[in-house]
C-alpha cells in the first residue's frame, strides 16, 4: 500500500496529513477523537533536519495535551549518511526523536508504529522501534542492519551470515524475522479497513513494552527475556 492508500483507509472522512520533503505530519479523525500522524515516506533518508522536524511535531502534539494517539508511519531509507549530518550531531538528533516519542507515550499519547515500506538502521530505531507497538503491512522490509553491513562489522563472511540468518531471526533483516523477534507486534490486513485495525490496536495496547515476551513466544529471541530479567533482578538487589 502507498501512503495515500493507507491514509484513505485510515481516514475515510478525510484528513489533514501532508508530506513535505519526505516527512509526514498532520492528523485526522478516528472514531470521534484525533489521531496524529508523523513519519517518513518515499524511502527518504532521515537526517538532522528531518529528525528535528519530526521531533518538533511530536512535542507540539504533547503541548496540545489532548492525550490523542500518535501513528508513526514509516517508509524510509536509513539515516542520512553525509558529512554535514554527522558533523551536526545526527546521532543526538536521532536520539532526541526517539526520546520525544517515548516521552509522548509515557505522557498519555499512545504511540503506534506502522511500517509499510523500507526502513533500516538508525532511522528505523528512532522511529518505528521507539513506539509502544509496531504494526506492519505485507511487503514491508525493515532491518536494523543489512547482512553486507553486518559482515563488514563482524568480519564474518557474508555467506556464513546468510546461512546463520536462516535460523537466527534476531539479527536477520526482513519482515518475517522482525515478527519472529517480537519487534513487529502484528501484520495488518490490507484488504480490511485500516481504520478499524488501528482502533483495535489502540484499544488493546499493552501497558508496557512486550517485545521480549513476543520474541520468546515466537522463537525469535528465546533467551533475551530471561537474561534481561536476571540483569534487572541483580541491579535491584545490588
Amino acid at each position: 500500500m502507498t501512503l495515500a492508500d493507507i491514509l484513505a483507509s485510515l481516514f475515510p472522512e478525510g484528513h489533514g496529513v501532508t508530506v513535505a520533503d519526505g516527512l509526514v505530519t498532520g492528523h485526522g479523525p478516528l472514531d470521534g477523537r484525533t489521531l496524529h500522524v508523523v513519519g517518513i515516506d518515499g524511502d527518504t533518508p532521515l537526517g538532522v533536519d528531518g529528525a528535528l522536524t519530526l521531533s518538533a511535531a511530536v512535542l507540539d502534539v504533547m503541548r496540545a495535551a489532548d492525550k490523542a494517539p500518535i501513528l508513526v508511519a514509516i517508509d524510509s531509507d536509513s539515516q542520512r549518511m553525509s558529512r554535514r549530518d554527522e558533523l551536526l550531531g545526527l546521532n543526538e538528533c536521532l536520539a532526541h526523536l526517539a526520546k520525544a516519542l517515548l516521552l509522548a507515550d509515557r505522557s498519555g499519547h499512545p504511540t503506534i508504529g506502522l511500517i509499510y515500506g523500507h526502513s533500516a538502521a538508525g532511522a528505523f530505531i528512532a522511529t518505528a522501534l521507539a513506539t509502544r507497538v509496531l504494526a506492519a503491512l505485507p511487503g514491508a522490509n525493515p532491518s536494523v542492519m543489512d547482512l553486507p553491513s553486518v559482515a563488514r562489522v563482524t568480519k564474518l563472511p557474508l555467506e556464513k551470515l546468510q546461512q546463520m540468518a536462516k535460523s537466527t531471526p534476531v539479527f536477520a533483516p526482513g519482515l518475517d524475522n522482525m515478527v519472529a523477534a517480537g519487534a513487529v507486534h502484528v501484520v495488518l490486513d490490507p484488504e480490511r479497513p485500516l481504520h478499524a485495525q488501528i482502533l483495535g490496536l489502540i484499544a488493546d495496547l499493552p501497558s508496557h513494552d512486550v517485545r521480549d515476551r513476543l520474541g520468546q513466544e515466537r522463537g525469535g529471541r528465546p533467551v533475551a527475556r530471561d537474561i534481561a530479567a536476571r540483569v534487572a533482578g541483580q541491579a535491584r538487589a545490588g
